[in-house]
């Protein structure tokens, strides 16, 4: 069974940083793409990061430069380094498993339908 279990949310000043993890199991994590996607209240859930299993990463614009998406294949777990957060990134975050051959830049974080397992998701807030 697949699960995706995310931790390390909080509240957090602009500017300041902070590191989500995702653990999974159930599934050969090295053998799949993973993504983090994130929803603020009264919007729709938006593709933050994309990691593929090869170790290439792909991010949407708004956070390109300030985050982060290393994996860690023998843990099982991914991360999102988040650094000079914004009160625009206020959002709750979600790990996400990306269907296998579904894994694309610039097509992928755009696509929610592109994913098979979501994680319960870690609340971030940024206090401006």
């Amino acid at each position: 069974q697949v699960q995706l279990v995310e931790s390390g949310g909080g509240s957090v000043q602009a500017g300041g940083s902070l590191r989500l993890s995702c653990a999974a199991t159930g599934f050969t994590f090295s053998w799949y793409c993973m993504a983090l996607f994130r929803q603020a209240p009264g919007k729709e859930r938006e593709g933050v990061a994309l990691l593929f299993s090869d170790e290439r990463t792909d991010y949407t614009d708004s956070v390109r430069g300030r985050f982060t998406i290393p994996r860690d294949n023998a843990k099982y777990s991914q991360y999102l380094e988040m650094n000079n957060l914004i009160a625009d990134d206020t959002a709750k975050y979600y790990c996400a498993r990306v269907k296998r051959g579904y894994c694309e830049f610039g097509v992928t974080l755009k696509q929610p339908q592109r994913i098979d397992s979501w994680g319960g998701g870690t609340q971030v807030t940024v206090s401006s």
